[in-house]
């Protein structure tokens, strides 16, 4: 079991199975040592697990555990793509979006869900830059979708 597999077991977290895309994207793209993550939605086996406007019919601390859901759905995509988690070195950008209800206005508190994860996890490897905005719709009525750009070893 890897470094990162360990800290994660812990912690109490599971990552979930892999599921290939069922649109016309791949779930990453690797330019050297940077491997860019699509974008996770609030998904279990392939299945939205939670839909909904945050401020409406989601609450903010469901969407910050949706947040760590997208998060899980990442590393899961990573692990099928390196083999293995220990061989990220850091995460470096992570983008998020909300499917905010009008005048909902917390989104980086929504993905201080995924940050703060990344960041137990993987420790000062794990702080990154980041974005957080709003949408006034996300597909499949997803809460969050988060996509990231880590860096690798090789």
């Amino acid at each position: 079991m890897s470094i990162i597999e360990k800290r994660m077991e812990e912690l109490g977290l599971k990552l979930p199975p892999f599921v290939a895309p069922k649109a016309a994207y791949v779930p990453t793209v690797r330019v050297g040592n940077l491997v860019f993550v699509s974008g996770q939605g609030v998904t279990r086996n392939g299945k939205e697990i939670m839909k909904g406007h945050v401020g409406k019919e989601i609450t903010l601390e469901q969407a910050q555990e949706g947040a760590k859901i997208c998060a899980l759905n990442a590393l899961c995509v990573l692990k099928e793509t390196l083999g293995d988690l220990d061989r990220i070195k850091r995460i470096v950008k992570v983008q998020g979006f909300v499917n905010s209800a009008p005048g909902f206005d917390k989104q980086p508190l929504v993905i201080n869900g995924f940050s703060e994860l990344m960041e137990l996890i993987f420790g000062e490897n794990g702080k990154h830059a980041r974005t957080a905005v709003s949408c006034n719709e996300l597909p499949f009525g997803t809460p969050v979708e988060v996509d990231m750009i880590v860096e690798i070893s090789n």
